[in-house]
């Protein structure tokens, strides 16, 4: 069984404020005559479901092109977060042991991504510790940042990047069971950028 948990991409989509929101323009129509239809996007790559770069947060990071593509696809697990909107969650705020080196964080914070709102739940730096000592590799949330938008510092952004922790954010795990799995989340190979769109999904293992 496959689970999408890919926010649909549409100029409804919501995005951080200030970002480049989706914009499809088309350029030649079929209704029109034309030989095909052929339209460009425009958007921020920080669009829905996405992966963030290191160089999204460390100016000597690597780009999304030479992120290994390991941390996007294998086992993984998807975590219930017992937590409040606008608050950090830590270890005891989750609700199974963590087992994998790939986890999803459902927190249900941000449960709209076409309405934006602006107190979704972020991640404890101590937990980030935490998951590197337990050989975590990839954390994934449901919410447009492992960190507060309210954050003056991307602190959490920063544990990762000193344990070398992909991140993965804008999943919609509603409705996904919580446990095992396997994650198929592969960003484009873009040269130079801080994060790429993804079509993550989910494939039960039996």
């Amino acid at each position: 069984m496959l689970y999408d948990i890919t926010p649909t991409i549409s100029p409804r989509l919501g995005v951080w404020p200030g970002d480049t929101p989706c914009l499809r323009t088309v350029i030649t129509r079929l209704e029109d005559g034309d030989l095909s239809t052929l339209s460009s996007l425009t958007a921020t790559a920080h669009l829905g479901a996405h992966a963030d770069a290191p160089c999204h947060y460390d100016a000597q990071g690597q780009d999304i092109a030479s992120r290994s593509l390991e941390f996007f696809l294998g086992p993984c697990q998807v975590v219930d977060v017992r937590i409040d909107r606008g608050e950090r969650f830590g270890a005891d705020h989750l609700g199974s042991e963590i087992t994998e080196t790939r986890i999803l964080f459902r927190t249900g914070t941000f449960p709209d991504p076409e309405h934006w709102n602006d107190d979704f739940a972020g991640i404890e730096p101590a937990l980030v510790e935490r998951l590197a000592s337990l050989g975590v590799r990839t954390i994934g949330i449901d919410t447009p940042s492992v960190d507060l938008q309210s954050a003056e510092r991307l602190i959490a952004h920063e544990a990762c990047r000193a344990h070398d922790i992909s991140i993965i954010e804008g999943l919609a795990l509603d409705g996904v069971p919580v446990g095992r799995c396997e994650l198929i989340a592969l960003p484009l190979k873009l040269e130079g950028f801080d994060a790429s769109p993804l079509r993550a999904v989910l494939r039960a293992i039996d």
